[in-house]
């Protein structure tokens, strides 16, 4: 009997799940096992940027090495249909000002125009009764970006 893999998709389908997501979960290196956090991203056609807040687990982890694997996965309720994308690299602090107003502003928008609920606002460092553009105005969290991705794995059902 053959094992049947699943299909790998090719860049425009897999850039095409990472536009259209903006869920991810990010594994870091742990202590003795990894540690894995969901998070809000961006993209912007090259590179993904998250926000963390400046405390945590996951500030530990980064702090000790950088080096992540991040997974962006889509499917149908019945698993009839399902996607997803793992990238290993490592995580960057974007330190440039007007590089991280861009990508706050971008966060402001995607949750705007997604019209997600306020209460993500404290996962970004803020109180859910902050206005979205508060993102923007101010730096309650820091701006990471995902570079130097090493391996990729895209999947898709048959």
């Amino acid at each position: 009997m053959d094992v049947v893999k699943i299909p790998r998709m090719d860049k425009q389908e897999y850039d095409r799940l990472i536009e259209k997501g903006y869920v991810c979960r990010i594994a870091f290196q742990g202590e003795k096992y990894p540690y894995i956090a969901p998070f809000l991203y961006v993209f912007d056609g090259s590179f993904m940027y998250f926000l963390s807040t400046k405390y945590g687990k996951k500030q530990e982890y980064f702090r000790k090495s950088p080096h992540v694997s991040v997974e962006i996965e889509k499917y149908t309720k019945d698993l009839s249909s399902y996607t997803f994308v793992t990238l290993q690299g490592y995580l960057e602090e974007v330190d440039d000002s007007i590089e991280k107003k861009i990508i706050r502003e971008k966060f402001v928008d995607l949750i705007v125009e997604r019209k997600l609920s306020s209460n993500i606002l404290a996962a970004l460092g803020h109180s859910p009764a902050d206005p979205p553009a508060k993102i923007a105005e101010e730096e309650r969290s820091l701006v990471w970006k995902l570079v130097g991705v090493r391996d990729l794995v895209a999947l898709k059902n048959l």
